[in-house]
């Protein structure tokens, strides 16, 4: 049995996991919630919370992973997620993530969803979050064991908690049976959110249709008095105040300047035509805030209204929805606003010994009204209180802000109190984020906050157990808004007061049917609490829907116009436009025709049908939601298929990317060590040629190689930057050579010890280089000496190899034939004994008494130990007497002639440019040696072959590399199928960056790489998708051609291993033979067949390897043209073609009835083919005509990746921007034109 089938059944063997603290009505209700489906009805603050978590932990081995199962936790504001989800957290050891819309979780799909169930085991949430996963497939309620509902007294109507029954609970409970539906707990302190009734009946009718909608059975305390042993109640208490209204004068200024105002600005309106909807809404808007003014000064007094105006002239917003208001009617809103300003200010004394707070001058004058003042003299009869807690519910979000104003500037001067405000953002108010609501919580938990005037989003669930006054400015609407208002209140002996105008008996009424409706309810549930539920059709039985069968995602009628919106908002847009339907609806006649932006695939939806408005406008979004899924607008999960192309962008954008990457070696350059007498080797010529002056020389050296290198390869010129100016490097094919395995050994011994020299400058790793063990992989070349001689028939120059040899058992033997100068003696001594001086003059030497290594280049006849040395100072001594001050040495054949020897060269990266500067030549260049105290290292070898072998390091680099490009083009031709011819040098330059500070770098083929590229997907995909709009075309664009893309594909493909982005360090690189450092090879494939070697890892930018496949592109295109550069591209998997797809015009324009085609066309001296399309592409979004169905978005984007549109010239192009100008008056708006226009000259300027 599979590990979620066993599970199934699980809750048949449940047993109740309490917490100890548990009190006795809780374990009783766990009791029940386990056994079936229950609402759980209790006062606020009696625990609810714990039984939920008890229940969980009940679950929990059900939940815990690897179980597919979830448990799904609902609270109905944002503040309760982080609430809710931290108490689940602290007394379970379940995961719980959280989840508000804030967090952009409209945007996810399925993948990202399925991520989140797979590493949570309780998802905390607000309920639309789960009804819009429901709907799209993206949760299964099957898969979800536990489903809690916070406050569920909201379950009504077309509330997001009763949509999850109707729609999906009680649906699939008629499909199936129960036990595939998840256990329902409800948790509410008033099941009913009515605004109360004296009937019985009608609480236990409103009771059992929340109980029936549910599926579940309430559970409640028999009386109060069992609440009562653990939590305090709040005393409610009515606070009466005589209505007095405000100074008839001011009331009348007020009013009629309000009107005056108003119709001024409408008038303002009306002269700017800026057509229907803008208008309409403009006008709305206007009204509302007439409104709003005009309750603030008749209900709070004219200094509150001041206030209320000031507030509003601030609340700036730049994004306005399409059809409801334009940058001109915002201006026509906001000069209003500052005119009412302006109109309260005359009401108000100024100056600055003036100020608010003399309750009953501000009274009379009509400053404040006789209910703000009520509630200043309320809150004073609690100045006594340390530690006040204080919530003052409000009905209006304005209200809640001016009455923080208000007691921010009156309670300091009479109390130490703190005051803030918390609102939700309605009517269009942008007050506070969800971390201002956070923060202010916070601050009244800890105390530095006293008091908050707050809307109804406080009402529910917030946990403040010091919180001992709370105040009913505005009567509450409901029973539930009186019980959870008054149950904020948690401290013993705290107040609930009842602000109540002097008689208004309706209200007091209510008051006292809300106080005595919590024992009704009660007594209705427990009465009838053996009552069954009564099975509730699905209201997909009732509702039109549209169901995609290979997902199961659902979208009903009542849900279709937030689809639509959604799908709109996903649209292209800008500074000047929100795209957003736009719906006409004939209600006489029953048609309903739903525009959408022209950046939609579907334009135009056209019902006939009986209903009423609203009816219509639902079954118009129902067809428009199935057109655009049928056209693939909308995905399987119906959301809007940028919505998934966001978010695989994203998470491609989210792989985690490890910059240390491998460093590869050529394989032509590496072989296991053979065991044959006689091998066979490839050997090339490099030729040196120096091009500056200096007098010593540079001879030719040989390559010898096991394998033969590519012909670009082995036939190669380029120059060093040596520092007296350019060396010229020549390598050609010399033919193929045997080598005997001791020639071979002796080739080894020679360049080790050559190089070594170098490197090092002395001979304390000489012992370890003829160390040589047989591994299995080395690198194995040999470079030698080439003789200069063109008849002999030997290119290698041996005598110079076998001078590492040296000294041979005696070695004044076989010199009888030796032409020594008779200007001294023949024979000289020196550390290997007596030797003849011809041994001496090309020799490398070391001597022992400083450790330095020497080149003899020759015999100083003139010179002994007693001859005479000038000192840096000035003084004179003589050499035998400086040897024994500076050395203790004495010297004991003085009258022997001394040597001169040149110092070892300084091996350098010669390929970096570098300032050609001569160098000067050193004191110490040159100096003279006594030969007693020199040991013969090598002999003969000159000063010349040290002299070139200093170059080789770079000159090697230099053929690595292009080695490492020749694989790299291998690996590429390996998988073509087509013969295409790239220069290796162009594949080098490619791969090469700039930190490499040679000659050629990647950024000029890298910027045509990256220029076709994105030329080539931009023709693409407008041809393969040219029913989408600019946005989802730009992100499955990016989704190619980005930097990550880019690099994901390099990375892909094993590019890192190829890039050079380091500069050439001769103290790096590997002496072929050495032994004496420790330098491991190791296998990498390329592909099954091709294997390469990797020599160790660096640091490789995300960006570097974005930049190397962009060269790349550029280098075959470059070289190739367009074909070699698309099948490289097809290679790396950028599936790219140019035939020719003609643009497909969905629709018919009549160009000639917009604008005046024959006046463009004669002013550009140009006539368009298609004139259709400059009418598309001088259409803004916003400009809503049927006539012109599509805008310039899709155009200008694929304009900027092509630039060959048109063939015009500057001047031209300057005459079609002139003849625009000419076409204003058919735009919606100049600056919408112009932004257009700004574009089409960068494109062509770029």
């Amino acid at each position: 049995m599979e590990a979620a089938d066993a599970i199934i059944d699980g809750s048949k063997h449940l047993s109740p996991d309490a917490l100890p603290f548990a009190r006795s009505y809780q374990l009783e209700a766990l009791e029940k919630a386990i056994r079936q489906n229950t609402i759980v009805y209790l006062e606020t603050g009696s625990g609810k919370t714990l039984i939920a978590v008890m229940l969980l932990r009940s679950y929990a081995y059900l939940l815990r992973k690897p179980s597919p199962y979830i448990a799904v936790f609902l609270v109905p504001s944002v503040v309760l997620v982080t609430q809710q989800a931290e108490v689940v957290t602290m007394l379970t050891d379940l995961k719980v993530g959280k989840y508000w819309g804030e967090m952009g979780v409209d945007y996810w799909d399925a993948a990202t969803w399925k991520r989140e169930q797979e590493e949570n085991e309780v998802l905390v949430m607000t309920p639309q979050i789960l009804l819009d996963a429901l709907r799209h497939s993206f949760f299964k309620l099957e898969m979800i064991k536990v489903l809690i509902f916070d406050e569920c007294h909201h379950a009504r109507g077309k509330h997001p908690y009763a949509c999850i029954m109707t729609e999906f609970y009680h649906h699939q409970r008629n499909l199936r049976s129960a036990s595939h539906l998840p256990r329902i707990l409800g948790m509410t302190a008033s099941p009913i959110k009515t605004k109360g009734s004296s009937s019985s009946h009608t609480y236990w009718k409103k009771i059992y249709q929340l109980e029936n909608l549910m599926s579940s059975k309430v559970y409640t305390c028999v009386s109060d008095s069992v609440l009562a042993e653990y939590i305090p109640f709040s005393t409610p208490k009515l606070k009466i105040y005589k209505h007095i209204e405000i100074p008839y004068v001011i009331f009348e200024h007020v009013a009629k300047n309000l009107s005056s105002l108003k119709e001024k600005h409408l008038n303002f309106l009306k002269e700017l035509n800026l057509g229907g909807l803008a208008t309409i809404s403009t006008e709305k808007r206007i009204s509302k805030l007439l409104l709003t003014f005009f309750f603030c000064a008749t209900e709070l007094g004219v200094w509150l209204a001041l206030k209320a105006a000031e507030f509003l002239s601030c609340d700036e917003s730049d994004v306005f929805l399409w059809g409801k208001l334009d940058i001109h009617g915002e201006k026509i809103v906001k000069d209003f606003t500052l005119d009412v300003l302006k109109l309260f200010l005359t009401c108000i004394p100024s100056g600055p010994e003036w100020s608010i707070g003399d309750m009953d001058a501000d009274m009379e004058a009509g400053f404040l009204t006789s209910k703000v003042v009520c509630l200043i003299e309320s809150l004073l009869e609690y100045r006594e209180y340390k530690d006040l807690r204080c919530i003052i519910f409000v009905e209006r979000v304005i209200t809640a802000v001016v009455l923080q104003i208000l007691l921010s500037e009156v309670l300091p001067k009479l109390s130490s109190w703190k005051t803030s405000y918390m609102a939700g953002n309605h009517a269009g108010l942008q007050t506070q984020s969800r971390k201002e609501q956070n923060e202010v919580v916070g601050e009244f938990r800890k105390g530095t906050v006293n008091i908050i005037v707050a809307t109804s989003i406080l009402e529910e669930g917030l946990d403040v157990q010091t919180c001992n006054l709370v105040v009913r400015f505005d009567p509450s609407a409901t029973v539930s808004s009186f019980i959870q208002s008054r149950g904020r209140a948690r401290m013993q002996n705290s107040d609930f007061l009842l602000m109540v105008r002097s008689g208004d008996t309706p209200t007091v009424s209510r008051v006292k049917n809300f106080l005595a409706s919590g024992d009704i309810m009660r007594k209705e549930s427990l009465r009838h609490a053996s009552l069954a539920c009564s099975p509730l059709e699905s209201t997909l039985n009732n509702e039109e829907f549209y169901r995609v069968e290979s997902t199961g995602a659902i979208v009903t009628m009542s849900s279709s116009i937030a689809l639509i919106y959604f799908f709109c908002s996903r649209l292209p847009s800008d500074g000047y436009f929100k795209p957003s339907p736009r719906c006409l609806i004939d209600e006489e006649r029953g048609i309903c025709t739903l525009d959408l932006p022209k950046s939609s695939p579907i334009s135009t939806i056209r019902v006939e049908s009986k209903g009423n408005a609203q009816m219509l406008k639902q079954i118009a979004c129902l067809e428009a939601c199935k057109q655009l899924h049928l056209s693939g607008a909308l995905t399987d999960n119906l959301v809007p298929a940028i919505v998934l192309e966001e978010t695989v962008a994203q998470e491609l954008r989210n792989e985690p990317y490890y910059d240390e990457k491998v460093s590869y070696f050529p394989p032509e350059l590496v072989s296991h060590c053979p065991n044959e007498s006689v091998q066979t080797y490839h050997s090339y010529l490099i030729e040196l040629k120096k091009n500056y002056e200096y007098d010593l020389p540079v001879h030719n050296i040989i390559l010898v190689v096991r394998r033969e290198f590519e012909t670009d390869v082995g036939n190669i010129s380029f120059e060093l930057e040596v520092d007296r100016g350019n060396l010229t490097v020549d390598m050609k094919y010399a033919g193929v050579i045997p080598l005997t395995s001791e020639q071979v050994h002796l080739a080894r011994r020679f360049q080790t010890t050559a190089f070594r020299v170098l490197f090092d400058h002395n001979l304390s790793k000489i012992d370890n280089i003829f160390d040589l063990r047989d591994d299995s992989i080395k690198v194995d070349y040999l470079l030698l000496p080439a003789t200069s001689s063109q008849q002999n028939t030997s290119v290698i120059d041996w005598t110079s190899v076998s001078s590492v040899c040296f000294p041979r058992e005696n070695p004044s033997i076989n010199h009888k034939r030796c032409f020594c100068s008779m200007c001294y003696s023949p024979y000289m001594h020196t550390k290997n004994g007596l030797v003849c001086a011809c041994v001496l003059e090309n020799s490398l030497v070391v001597t022992p008494h400083n450790g330095r290594v020497y080149c003899v280049t020759g015999i100083i006849a003139e010179l002994n130990g007693e001859s005479q040395l000038k000192m840096r100072d000035g003084k004179v001594t003589t050499y035998k007497n400086y040897f024994e001050a500076q050395h203790g040495i004495c010297l004991r054949f003085v009258q022997e002639s001394l040597l001169n020897g040149k110092r070892i060269f300084q091996v350098q990266n010669y390929l970096q440019r570098r300032r050609q500067q001569k160098e000067k030549e050193s004191s110490k260049a040159s100096v003279e040696l006594p030969s007693e105290l020199c040991l013969i290292v090598m002999s003969p070898i000159s000063i010349g072959t040290f002299y070139s072998f200093s170059f080789l390091p770079s000159i090697v680099h230099r053929i690595e590399s292009l080695l490492i490009a020749v694989n790299l083009r291998k690996m590429y031709v390996d998988h073509c199928t087509q013969n295409v011819v790239i220069p290796t040098i162009k594949v080098l330059e490619a791969i090469t960056t700039k930190k490499c500070q040679e000659k050629f770098h990647l950024e000029s083929l890298e910027t045509l790489g990256d220029s076709f590229l994105k030329y080539a997907t931009s023709q693409q995909l407008f041809k393969t998708y040219q029913s989408h709009h600019e946005g989802l075309l730009s992100l499955k664009k990016d989704k190619i051609i980005s930097n990550v893309a880019l690099r994901k594909i390099g990375c892909d493909r094993k590019l890192p291993g190829f890039i050079r982005n380091e500069a050439f360090d001769p103290k790096m690189w590997i002496i072929p033979g050495d032994r004496s450092e420790d330098h491991k090879l190791e296998v990498d494939f390329l592909s099954s067949t091709r294997k390469i070697y990797v020599k160790g890892k660096r640091k490789v930018k995300s960006k570097t390897v974005a930049d190397v496949v962009e060269a790349l592109i550029g280098a075959f295109l470059s070289t190739g043209g367009e074909v070699a550069a698309l099948l490289f591209m097809d290679w790396l998997g950028i599936q790219v073609d140019f035939v020719n797809i003609p643009y497909e015009r969905q629709f018919r324009i009549l160009p000639g009835i917009p604008i005046n085609i024959p006046s463009i066309e004669s002013l550009l001296n140009y006539r368009f083919n298609d004139p259709s399309l400059l009418v598309e592409a001088l259409t803004h979004g916003s400009y809503m005509m049927l006539e012109i169905p599509g805008c310039y978005q899709v155009l200008l984007d694929f304009c900027f990746r092509r630039k060959n549109l048109l063939n015009l010239t500057f001047s031209t192009m300057m005459c079609f921007f002139c003849s625009l100008f000419l076409c204003v008056s058919l735009c919606v708006c100049v600056s919408e034109c112009v932004s257009v226009w700004v574009c089409l000259l960068l494109w062509y300027c770029l």
